[in-house]
């Protein structure tokens, strides 16, 4: 077993807002948030008083501890209002990938049993869409006032007491992310407020404090965004600049201007900021480094930005299962390039042979499994699931490889799981599978990821046709039906798929054909 070199962490027994807002670490006329696009700024006291005013709005309109309230939005300072009233009365809040269909947050929505959906202006035909195929009734409340027909989040506010409500930080479910896990369709994962308190706890004590701004770029959706950029952030006391989406010249604009010592990027930000040609004119001389997660990063491509940018790149690990952070390239030790760091406080670590069980020695591969107060209390409705991720001794089973070297730092190299990560976002190659076996003329199909210089990785479908099919029509089909991140890029046609005496397909084994025939190539 590797223990964290940090030693231990004690948990406070509080609310996650409470944890976050109320540390008095974030002064009452400094900015918190920032909107990026339109320069409107939220201060810290007006981020308290309106979390306060949209928690009492949504307990008038029949909000109650427990219920489940979606949000989908793009990255603003709406988010975390929403975020944190909901949280304040106990509700639980299940955020959305604003590029998902109408069908994908239909399943979610339905799901996880939200009772309310919370939506940007602009995603509001989606949401209404989403949520009549879901066929609920869940009510759309709109993240400013630009959506006609519907109440915002300010015409709901309301300047009186909140309704007492009692929350139990260990067992109480605050953020209901939506995961695939090592392997099928999403399934939310159950975090309660004890476990992103303890979260960000570890994170306190790995990174350096005093950081005045951060570039609110990653999806505030994502664990990622959620809990290193945005609950961080306000638990700190730093001011967040947030921006929608990625584009390289606001991005460094914000980078230039708000003079950021740390960037949070995940490995695409990081191909951008190598190789775009506008980075030259920007003065970046304050930026010291990135930290980069989601998914591995390149030892070229990190090179080439810290050579370009004169900065340290730093890497993490973790999982949303795990709030998500269980290692990190801190900044009390050099950083090792090509590792994602040691484990944070209050946090095991084991490699485990995956043929034998047995547990690997230093600088032996194995499954990574994690143990710590961040684990998540179990996916949601699905008691199967849960028991195949964390085992009764509370191990989390990540379906990661890796190896660990004498000095604690972890280095991930494969995959047990059959995720695959384009940009960051998890794919879930079952769910893929299951919409081209609608196509009348697909007989069967598998889903790999390949390699790609852009997304890091993306989807391959192996394809078994039933009569005249083209590449062309199997990736319009599946275009039309899913969030961009999840298309098809390629399709071979092969005779039949492998599979095991369970029916179960062979994706190792057709992973490793894939690789064989680019070595070969």
């Amino acid at each position: 077993m590797f223990r964290s070199p940090h030693g231990e962490i004690t948990v406070p027994n509080q609310s996650l807002t409470e944890f976050v807002l109320d540390s008095g670490r974030g002064q009452t006329r400094q900015a918190a948030l920032v909107d990026g696009v339109t320069g409107r700024a939220v201060t810290y006291g007006e981020l308290r008083e309106q979390v306060r005013r949209t928690a009492a709005g949504l307990a008038a309109i029949g909000i109650r501890k427990g219920d489940v309230i979606g949000l989908c939005t793009p990255n603003s300072p709406e988010f975390a209002i929403a975020l944190h009233a909901a949280a304040r009365l106990g509700a639980t809040v299940t955020p959305a990938n604003p590029a998902n269909t109408a069908h994908e947050l239909a399943y979610q929505l339905r799901d996880a049993g939200a009772k309310l959906l919370i939506a940007s202006a602009a995603l509001v035909d989606k949401a209404r869409a989403a949520i009549a195929a879901s066929r609920h009734s869940i009510e759309v409340i709109a993240t400013n006032d630009t959506a006609p027909g519907l109440r915002s989040l300010a015409s709901i506010a309301r300047d009186v007491d909140l309704p007492p409500v009692t929350i139990n930080p260990a067992t109480d479910v605050v953020a209901l992310p939506y995961s695939s896990g090592t392997t099928g369709l999403p399934k939310g994962v159950m975090l309660t407020h004890r476990n992103l308190v303890a979260n960000l706890l570890q994170l306190e004590a790995v990174e350096r404090s005093g950081l005045h701004a951060f570039v609110g770029v990653l999806p505030f959706f994502h664990i990622y965004g959620l809990v290193v950029i945005l609950n961080f952030g306000l638990r700190m006391g730093t001011t967040i600049i947030t921006l929608p989406r990625f584009e390289p010249e606001s991005f460094l604009k914000v980078l230039q201007d708000w003079r950021v010592e740390i960037a949070h990027i995940v490995p695409p930000i990081a191909v951008a900021l190598a190789k775009h040609p506008t980075v030259k004119n920007y003065d970046l001389r304050h930026l010291e480094a990135m930290f980069s997660g989601a998914a591995p990063l390149g030892p070229a491509v990190t090179e080439a930005v810290q050579q370009r940018l004169n900065v340290v790149v730093k890497q993490g690990y973790g999982m949303t299962e795990a709030s998500p952070v269980t290692h990190y390239s801190d900044t009390h030790s050099s950083v090792r390039p090509g590792t994602v760091g040691r484990l944070v406080p209050s946090t095991d670590c084991r490699i485990v042979d995956v043929e034998s069980g047995r547990d690997a020695q230093v600088g032996e591969l194995g499954e990574v499994w994690i143990r710590g107060p961040q684990v998540m209390r179990g996916y949601l409705n699905n008691a199967e699931a849960t028991a195949r991720t964390v085992d009764p001794e509370g191990w989390l089973h990540t379906g990661d490889i890796g190896t660990v070297d004498a000095d604690g730092y972890l280095t991930i190299l494969d995959r047990l799981k059959e995720l695959i990560k384009v940009k960051g976002y998890q794919v879930a190659p079952a769910e893929l599978e299951a919409l081209l076996l609608k196509h009348p003329q697909i007989a069967d199909a598998a889903v790999i990821p390949v390699l790609d210089d852009e997304c890091g990785e993306v989807p391959k479908a192996l394809v078994v046709a039933r009569g005249h099919l083209t590449a062309d029509e199997v990736i319009a089909f599946v275009h039309a039906q899913v969030a961009h991140y999840k298309r098809i890029h390629r399709v071979a046609f092969v005779d039949a798929i492998p599979k095991s005496a369970s029916g179960k397909i062979l994706r190792r084994v057709l992973v490793a054909q894939e690789r064989g025939a680019h070595a070969g190539a």
